[in-house]
């Protein structure tokens, strides 16, 4: 998107600056919307109380970012932008099974469910901040789609099926499990979702 529209765009500020003082004020107050957010909740989310978990004076906050939507969405900006890479083990199964291993393995604990579930439960009340994770989780898929592109070259997989679909076969079960019936994960269950989206890939299904 360009940088001409109003503040409450998905681009981040236009202030924020790589390093000093301005760098160290956003990391402090971008971590402090995700603790926030998962103690309280999004209704109950508010600027105020971001900057004084954060250490920052609120006019800081209100000058810089305007709402806790648009924290929410610099949060998720510096998330996505977090630079991650499917992981190359030589095979696409192997592959595969490291990314719905690592969903969980990082949300196999409670604790460790809030932030996410958090931001799921935002993203139904804020269009900016459902916008944002759209684009989030689009990122990341079209990164993961790449150990399915590497095992299509190597013959692993036919030419004919849809990388991105591979992986949401593999990791949409865990995700369900997770946010929606609120079922514990373990790497069994990743494996076998791995499995079952690569059977379906080479049948052709996907």
């Amino acid at each position: 998107m360009g940088t001409s529209g109003p503040p409450t765009q998905l681009d981040p500020p236009l202030n924020a600056r790589p390093g000093g003082r301005s760098a160290r004020v956003r990391d402090a107050v971008l971590t402090a919307v995700y603790e926030e957010l998962a103690e309280v909740g999004y209704p109950r989310l508010t600027v105020d109380n971001v900057a004084n978990r954060a250490g920052v004076h609120k006019t800081t906050v209100y000058r810089r970012w305007g709402s806790v939507d648009v924290i929410l969405v610099d949060a998720l900006h510096r998330t996505t932008a977090d630079g991650w890479r499917a992981p190359d083990t030589g095979t696409v199964e192997g592959d595969l099974v490291a990314v719905t291993t690592e969903i969980a393995r990082t949300f196999g604990e409670a604790h460790e469910r809030a932030i996410p579930s958090a931001l799921v439960a935002a993203a139904f009340q804020s269009p900016l901040a459902a916008e944002a994770m759209s684009a989030f989780y689009a990122a990341r898929q079209h990164a993961a789609a790449e150990l399915v592109v590497r095992g299509v070259d190597r013959g692993e997989l036919p030419r004919a099926v849809d990388p991105v679909e591979v992986v949401r076969a593999a990791c949409g079960p865990l995700f369900y499990r997770i946010f929606i019936t609120r079922e514990p994960v373990d790497t069994a269950t990743a494996r076998r979702c791995a499995l079952a989206a690569l059977a379906a890939a080479r049948a052709g299904v996907i």
